[in-house]
């Protein structure tokens, strides 16, 4: 089981509960509509001040100040290939709750604007097509038809390497020992 803290309730959720709800997040980058799991959601922030990471890869724009903790913010438009663009007043940060061998790591997603929770039967989740798409297989569960827009649903744990994530807490950890080493 693991154990879950939202601002001031608490509460347990097991993998078998997890996998019986059925909302998803949806959020957009560029023209596509992208989806993760509620489960893997904590929070949706505005756009705040980044603190840039010397070193760190393009993707990893900085870390921000969350309650306390250093969070490592990532561009999604970047990480998927896709070109950079000026932020908006929808731009925001969602903060994610990623399992790398079994250990928690919570990472900030940038993303052009958030969409809506949506109620997707896994009934509703059809196979990726073989043909053409531009995005890596391993991290798209498959694609969801809703009201004629077609969701692209995301393994947000298969978005980054071991590697990735591996050098996202390095450098998180340089950045927090620097902050501790100013005090």
């Amino acid at each position: 089981m693991q154990q879950v803290s939202n601002n001031q309730k608490c509460f347990t959720m097991d993998t078998e509960n997890k996998n019986q709800i059925k909302s998803y997040l949806t959020f957009k980058l560029g023209n596509e509509e992208f989806a993760a799991h509620v489960s893997k959601v904590l929070n949706i922030l505005e756009m705040t001040p980044i603190t840039k990471v010397p070193k760190a890869p393009d993707y990893l724009k900085g870390v921000i100040n969350l309650r306390g903790a250093v969070l490592p913010v990532i561009d999604t438009r970047i990480k998927f290939g896709m070109p950079e663009t000026e932020y908006t007043n929808n731009t925001c940060i969602i903060v994610l709750d990623i399992d790398v061998d079994g250990e928690s790591v919570h990472v900030g997603a940038i993303v052009d604007s958030v969409q809506a929770v949506l109620e997707i039967d896994n009934s509703q989740i059809m196979p990726l097509p073989t043909l053409g798409s531009r995005y890596k297989s391993e991290f798209i569960i498959g694609m969801a038809k809703v009201e004629e827009r077609f969701i692209i649903i995301l393994n947000m744990d298969a978005i980054f390497s071991v590697d990735e994530i591996t050098s996202i807490v390095d450098s998180n950890q340089s950045v927090a020992e620097g902050t501790d080493a100013q005090q």
